[in-house]
């Protein structure tokens, strides 16, 4: 029998927002529940406009947000990029990023390698400019 793990990334893998304290948002990290070994999986689903109050980057962590629904804009340092549907970006490690849901909201999948169980992400506070 083939070795593989078959989740569900909403009905199986727990939404985190609420235990952040963040509304506007469902934020799914599927990295325990699929067993990944050397990567992470995470479902992000935006309400229109929602934008994380934070960014964050990672020291050895590379990232692909992909937007399977609706669109997003991602900052990466000072650079705002839209993103529309079936749209991937890559960011590099050591790189702060941030993201915002479209106008109409936002569904976005984000891979990152390598698995780095030693929390190499940084969580930036003050990461947008007050509007």
């Amino acid at each position: 029998m083939a070795d593989y793990t078959k989740i569900n990334l909403v009905a199986d893998v727990e939404d985190m927002a609420p235990s952040h304290g963040l509304e506007g948002i469902e934020s799914r990290f599927a990295r325990r529940p699929l067993g990944l070994a050397n990567s992470g999986l995470s479902l992000f689903r935006m309400q229109p406009g929602f934008r994380l109050p934070f960014g964050h980057d990672h020291s050895e962590q590379e990232e692909v947000y992909v937007v399977v629904a609706g669109s997003a804009v991602i900052k990466i340092g000072d650079e705002e990029i839209e993103l529309a549907e079936w749209d991937a970006l890559r960011v590099p490690p050591n790189t702060p990023r941030g993201l915002q849901a479209g106008p109409e909201g936002g569904h976005v999948l984000a891979f990152g390698a390598p698995n780095t169980e030693n929390k190499d992400a940084e969580v930036l506070p003050d990461f947008w400019p007050n509007t």
